[in-house]
């Protein structure tokens, strides 16, 4: 598990992160004004500490869906097929660090320690999205046309979650030295279904990518996964702030449970080998 003499931590995973923060402004508007992708807007307002800037940026992510539903069809919005290719699209871009990095950025810390390090950020990452979903759904609740964007801001928290929860299931994977093998988008199809399963990447597994995410199979089991997580998180919908408390907890319990889960198969494994 340690680095190997002179090899410098580096920043791959899915898609390179070389840092703890964003660099976009609270509005999600990279530098120059480029727009940035939705996996990028998700894990960004799952990483800002304000809650009005997170609000901000689920609006932004969920006007953005909303454009995206209206030119996928009805049939695909209910099925659930249209927020699952947005996911599978976006995984590979979702910033991953290494376990070089992982360890440049918790410095002094085990990589056991580094792991619950991880865990408890993803928890409150996401408990932080349920509560800025709630807290936009109960500003908005007696307005008829906000009303009719529920639909839309709830696939917006529940993107942001998936995000923050592969990004969590990838540099665990990372810091046990059990990555996935192949290409950005070999990587992140294998996390993506590594969320989708809610188990840890099969070593022996080839690198198939986003075909093997996007056969019939995997994509039936990815719009499982979305529409029971899309289900749960209808308690931030709820009126008034009971919906930002609802949802903050809720997601907090499937965050943590998720990285414990995937942490004890890979330290299971880890202690199996010779």
């Amino acid at each position: 598990m340690s680095l190997k003499p002179r090899q410098r931590p580096r920043a791959h995973g899915i898609a390179a992160d070389t840092s703890t923060g964003s660099g976009s402004d609270a509005s999600g508007v990279e530098p120059g004004g480029a727009q940035p992708s939705v996996g990028e807007l998700a894990v960004r307002a799952g990483s800002e500490p304000d809650l009005k800037a997170r609000s901000r940026l689920l609006g932004q992510l969920g006007r953005g869906l909303a454009s995206s539903a209206r030119a996928a069809g009805v049939r695909a919005v209910a099925g659930g097929r249209w927020l699952a290719e947005e996911l599978a699209q976006a995984a590979p871009k979702i910033p991953v660090r290494d376990a070089g990095l992982l360890r440049v950025h918790h410095p002094g810390r085990t990589d056991e320690e580094i792991a619950q390090a991880l865990i408890k950020h993803a928890a409150l990452a996401t408990a932080g999205i349920g509560a800025a979903a709630g807290a936009l759904a109960s500003a908005e609740y007696f307005a008829p046309p906000a009303l009719l964007a529920a639909p839309a801001q709830l696939a917006a928290e529940t993107l942001a979650v998936a995000a923050i929860e592969i990004k969590l299931a990838a540099e665990l994977h990372e810091l046990a030295g059990q990555a996935a093998r192949g290409s950005l988008s070999d990587r992140g199809g294998a996390y993506l279904m590594s969320w989708v399963r809610q188990r840890a990447v099969d070593p022996a597994a080839g690198a198939a990518g986003l075909a093997a995410v996007l056969g019939a199979t995997a994509k039936r089991e990815l719009r499982i996964r979305l529409m029971r997580r899309l289900g749960r998180n209808m308690t931030s919908l709820a009126p008034l702030l009971a919906g930002a408390a609802a949802g903050a907890e809720v997601n907090r319990r499937a965050t943590r449970a998720l990285g414990e889960k995937l942490l004890a198969e890979l330290r299971g494994r880890r202690r199996a080998l010779p």
